[in-house]
C-alpha cells in the first residue's frame, strides 16, 4: 500500500475502504478480472451492504453483468462463474475505456481532426432572411 492510497481512490482502494473491508468484509467471490466482491459479516440478504475490490485500475466496466446485478441487489444469488458467456457469439472481450486517450474515436468533422468533414446530402441549410 502507498501514500497515495490515503487520497486517490482512482488508482486503488482507500485505507478506509481496505479497512472496512478487512473488518467488516466477507468474500463471497472473484471473476474472470480478479476483482473481488465482498458483503457486510454477518448480515444475510438485501440489507447486507456489497462492494467490489478491483483488481488493477478501478475502472467500473470491468465488473460483469451477473456481478452489477449482485452488487445492486437485482439478485441474492452470488454469481457463479462457469464461463457459460464465452461460448454465446455475441460476447466481446472487455477492452478498457479510451476515452480522453489517443486511441479515442472521434467522428469524421471533430475540431481535433481539423474540423472539417465531407459534405452530406442532408447537411443544414441556415434561414436567410429575404
Amino acid at each position: 500500500m502507498s501514500v497515495l492510497s490515503l487520497f486517490t481512490w482512482w488508482r486503488e482502494a482507500t485505507l478506509g475502504t481496505r479497512l472496512q473491508t478487512w473488518y467488516r468484509g466477507e468474500e463471497v467471490g472473484t471473476d474472470s478480472f480478479g476483482n473481488r466482491y465482498y458483503r457486510e459479516k454477518g448480515r444475510e440478504g438485501r440489507s447486507a451492504r456489497r462492494w467490489v475490490m478491483y483488481h488493477g485500475d478501478i475502472e467500473a466496466s470491468k465488473v460483469p453483468p451477473q456481478w452489477h446485478a449482485w452488487l445492486h441487489k437485482t439478485v441474492d444469488a452470488v454469481p457463479v462463474d462457469n464461463g457459460s458467456d464465452a461460448t454465446k457469439p455475441w460476447v466481446q472481450p472487455h477492452t478498457a475505456n479510451v476515452t480522453g486517450t489517443d486511441q479515442a474515436y472521434y467522428p469524421p468533422g471533430h475540431p481535433s481532426l481539423g474540423g472539417q468533414r465531407a459534405a452530406a446530402s442532408a447537411d443544414y441549410e441556415p434561414w436567410q432572411p429575404s
